[in-house]
């Protein structure tokens, strides 16, 4: 059973989503705002974060911004706007995956599950730090530094560092990054994986992730970055 927090203000659209995690087992708590959603947020300490971006109060984006400053949770965005360059925003305030409305509660789940699924895998590693040049992550506290300094991945952001330092070198495509990281496999996964990439060079360096193209990335080895 994992907790989980749906942030939507449509009550109708709510209720069918709390209705269908929660016979599934999961304890779902439900806001209907962007302060109310917050709250909720930093009480609960939910496993995964259901987020619809259109909200009373404030937006979906910066529900995202403020609650994963307090720490890295999984969001999946909900939304009417397909747009790409909404879906590229979405990524990049911190949401690990996002679904366009109207959606199949089946599709839903499916996430959530995939999401469930990597935080439990990711819990069974091994007490390891990866090494490229100036970046280190340190796996089992889920901390990364860049030379030294302290830096703030989101969950899947993380993930995505943490799985393509550990085979140095090793390109992986961007198929098998959405199935190892994100747990599945659709349309928009290329769009995603670009996405979290630039983000996280943006935040470590250029040179922890090597782009190989019309493949996918690589991580740097330890003597790169």
């Amino acid at each position: 059973m994992a907790r989980i927090v749906v942030v939507e203000d449509e009550a109708e659209i709510a209720r069918a989503i709390a209705a269908r995690l929660r016979s599934d087992g999961h304890e779902v708590q439900v806001a209907g705002d962007g302060p109310d959603a917050v709250d909720l947020v930093r009480r609960s300490r939910p496993d995964v974060v259901l987020l619809d971006l259109t909200l009373p109060g404030f937006d979906g984006l910066e529900v995202c911004r403020q609650i994963q400053q307090d720490r890295p949770v999984p969001v999946i965005m909900l939304t009417a706007r397909g747009s790409e360059t909404d879906r590229v925003v979405g990524l990049e305030v911190g949401a690990d995956d996002y679904l366009c409305k109207p959606f199949s509660m089946r599709e839903l789940t499916a996430r959530v599950r995939a999401l469930l699924r990597r935080a439990e895998r990711l819990a069974g590693q091994p007490d390891v730090v990866l090494r490229a040049g100036g970046v280190e992550v340190d796996v089992p506290r889920r901390r990364v530094r860049v030379e030294g300094r302290l830096v703030a991945l989101t969950a899947t952001e993380f993930d995505v560092l943490a799985f393509l330092l550990a085979a140095p070198g090793v390109v992986r495509a961007r198929s098998e990054l959405l199935a190892e990281v994100w747990g599945y496999r659709d349309g928009s996964g290329p769009r995603t994986v670009d996405s979290h990439v630039r983000s996280i060079r943006r935040k470590v360096g250029a040179g922890a992730i090597r782009t190989v193209h019309g493949i996918g990335y690589a991580g740097a080895d330890g003597s790169e970055c």
